[in-house]
């Protein structure tokens, strides 16, 4: 049986109220029902109206009072007028031109790190008690709430309570992508879904810092009956995700993991699905922008998220601009640094450039007297080539002519063949009907009036091209019989 001190003890861990005496109060009124006490908690705050009336104090007329102050805005300067640093309550624009008031629902708070950040083995700290209690305890408050019976998403305590043994560090990452598999699970068949980040919330949180986007936070109740439809229909709709995935990084949990459970108390969400977004703040805090709470079609949310993104735009951009600032700064220090050093080792430098530049011209001249000698051999060999080359063109010419045998004299089966080069120069033989094309080359090369075998003997009137690939066929077949007048076509 859990004994006074270890009720009290856990409570405190859960809700996170340091003042004993105050704890000591709630659970007597619930009777020390421990599950009862938290469950009244998440859902009814007793600080909720001392710190409504000191925000009301804090609030502008206009929605955009949040990011009123941005003269000089940064991450490090945040939040700008109308978020105090010891107030944890706006208003904010209901999305009808007025305001919601201040409630558990709508808290935009300034979140100290050190809430989130600290062992993600908080619940089983606590004096006599498992991780058990925890899923118990969530899974009355959720039935208080009216949620319905858990998916196959949901974490079975026990699976929770594995995690717990491991470093704040790996659990927290651990139960981030153990959310983004069970999700993937059950709506992976949709090819549209958010980037969320494989890593604990204040690895999230920073990855928005160094990449100058604001953090989305989704937290995932697997009871809830709007949980099913929000995911598929929202979640993972192909123009949110787009927009989602762009302007933002993306954390997500589930409540049933230590650190989702921690954040849906932090955030003190009262219904679901829950989303929200938030920035890191000076101080070591976490500045809490917009609150979603119950479900919200596609276009609801884009249409909410855009005007935290262009509330957002003037400190994101000048923080962006400061970083730039301070890169450059730094480049600039070390360009100085570099160029003292450079100095004070030019002595040393030159003597060393004067023997380096020496060795460079004696290796360029031995570079080029080689150069030298083997353009002269080269030189040598093409000419020697180029020699052979036309020695073997002349002995090509020489066959061909003895193989042409002597001009037929005219008479019926006999072809008379006029050629004119490319020059204007015309030559002329006769030859036998049924001599083939290839003897007619061969006439041509004979002459040795042209530089290149590349070429092919055409007919104008009609154009016909008489190619090599038509060599075996006969003057008489190719229709240049009696008589023909060719032209050559250098290809």
């Amino acid at each position: 049986m859990v004994d006074v001190a270890d009720k009290l003890s856990y409570f405190q861990a859960i809700t996170g109220l340091e003042d004993p005496d105050l704890c000591t109060e709630i659970l007597q009124a619930h009777g020390w029902d421990l599950e009862l006490a938290i469950s009244s908690f998440t859902s009814s705050d007793p600080r909720d109206d001392a710190s409504a009336a000191a925000s009301s104090s804090h609030v502008d007329g206009d929605r955009s009072a949040v990011f009123a102050d941005t003269a000089n805005p940064g991450f490090d300067d945040y939040p700008p007028r109308g978020i105090a640093d010891d107030s944890e309550l706006v208003l904010r624009d209901d999305g009808r031109g007025g305001f919601r008031p201040p409630g558990i629902a709508w808290r935009i708070i300034t979140l100290p790190i050190s809430i989130v950040s600290g062992s993600l083995g908080l619940v089983s700290g606590a004096i006599g008690f498992g991780f058990w209690a925890a899923g118990g305890v969530l899974s009355y408050s959720l039935g208080m709430l009216g949620f319905g019976s858990g998916r196959s998403g949901s974490v079975p305590p026990s699976s929770s309570s594995a995690r717990l043994v491991s470093s704040s560090v790996s659990s927290a990452a651990g139960e981030a992508m153990e959310f983004v598999a069970l999700f993937d699970s059950d709506y992976g068949r949709n090819p549209f879904k958010p980037d969320f980040v494989l890593e604990g919330f204040m690895d999230a949180l920073q990855r928005s810092r160094s990449s100058f986007k604001l953090l989305f936070v989704y937290l995932h109740s697997p009871d809830h009956p709007d949980t099913p439809v929000f995911c598929e229909r929202t979640l993972c709709n192909e123009a949110f995700v787009a927009f989602l995935n762009e302007n933002f990084v993306s954390w997500g949990g589930s409540i049933r993991s230590s650190e989702g459970f921690k954040m849906s108390n932090s955030l003190k969400a009262s219904r679901f699905p829950f989303c929200a977004v938030v920035m890191p703040a000076a101080n070591q805090r976490i500045a809490l922008l917009q609150q979603v709470e119950g479900p919200k079609t596609p276009e609801e949310m884009i249409a909410i998220l855009q005007r935290v993104v262009e509330d957002s735009s003037p400190v994101l951009v000048t923080a962006r601009v400061e970083a730039e600032e301070r890169r450059n700064n730094l480049r600039l220090r070390e360009e100085q640094d570099a160029a003292y050093r450079a100095a004070l080792e030019a002595d040393q430098a030159r003597e060393r450039q004067r023997q380096e530049e020496e060795e460079r011209l004696q290796r360029e001249a031995a570079e080029a007297e080689r150069k030298l000698k083997e353009e002269e051999e080269a030189r040598e060999r093409a000419e020697r080539e180029a020699a052979e080359k036309e020695a073997a063109r002349v002995r090509m010419r020489q066959e061909k002519a003895l193989a042409l045998g002597d001009e037929p004299e005219k008479g019926p089966d006999v072809t008379q063949v006029l050629v004119r080069f490319p020059n204007g120069e015309r030559k002329g033989r006769r030859f036998e009907s049924k001599t083939k094309l290839e003897t007619l080359y061969d006439y041509v090369d004979s002459l040795g009036l042209l530089e290149t075998e590349e070429y092919s003997l055409i007919t104008n009137f009609p154009r016909t091209v008489y190619g090599r690939d038509k060599q075996s066929m006969s003057l008489e077949e190719a229709g240049l019989h009696p008589q023909a007048s060719l032209f050559i076509e250098i290809n």
